[in-house]
């Protein structure tokens, strides 16, 4: 079954999402399933280095108090899924581009689900700036890629084309907030919903016929 997840990196919704889907896949294992992430910047129009996390937090909720509900509800539903988001550490809101370029690079070399992990625990938990290059070559090792490959590839245009007309066709389809996940056959879900939502839409998406480990053994 094929599963493809629309994401940004600096949304913690998403990495808690992400642990959800894997909590409900974990309840199908005989699913047979390929991940694919696909790019979505929540800020499109962000300076390419980035800009003042405690500057961008002041714009996006406008006081103090919203941040802190904000990031309070995030913690709980983290700490649920083994998510200890550091908030604090963040210094730096990057612009994302860089980042799913890595992602769209660790797909070519089958690396991209262990990719989106580290790129989440390097901003959330670390306080990484996942949007400066030198910062993402040394993540790339953490999921298996070659660190001068890496620092090579994001110096270049490659990918960047790609990643672009990526986020273009996932806006097209109407889709204006993430995580979304889109199933086999169709079927969508939106927002970072408990891994009991996913269950009834993978016996769907499934479906008779379709392959599963014990089927392929």
């Amino acid at each position: 079954m094929q599963i493809d997840i629309i994401l940004d990196v600096i949304c913690p919704w998403c990495f808690i999402g992400k642990r959800r889907l894997e909590r409900a896949l974990a309840q199908r294992p005989d699913l047979i399933v390929s991940r694919s992430w696909r790019a979505f910047q929540l800020n499109p129009e962000m300076p390419s280095e980035g800009f003042p996390h405690e500057l961008y937090i002041a714009a996006r909720f406008g006081n103090h108090g919203a941040a802190e509900r904000s990031h309070a509800a995030a913690r709980a539903a983290g700490r649920r899924e083994g998510i200890a988001f550091a908030f604090e550490r963040i210094r730096r809101t990057p612009n994302t581009l860089q980042a799913h370029r890595l992602i769209h690079l660790a797909s070519v070399e089958g690396n991209a689900d262990e990719m989106v992990e580290s790129l989440f625990r390097g901003y959330f938990l670390e306080g990484l700036d996942i949007g400066d290059i030198a910062t993402l070559a040394t993540i790339a090792p953490r999921a298996g890629l070659d660190r001068t490959m890496a620092e090579r590839y994001l110096a270049s245009q490659t990918g960047i084309e790609e990643v672009l007309a990526e986020e273009h066709r996932v806006r097209r389809f109407g889709i204006r907030a993430v995580p979304y996940f889109v199933l086999q056959r169709g079927y969508a879900i939106s927002g970072a919903q408990e891994p009991e939502m996913f269950l009834p839409l993978f016996d769907i998406a499934a479906g008779p016929g379709s392959e599963t480990m014990a089927d392929k053994a």
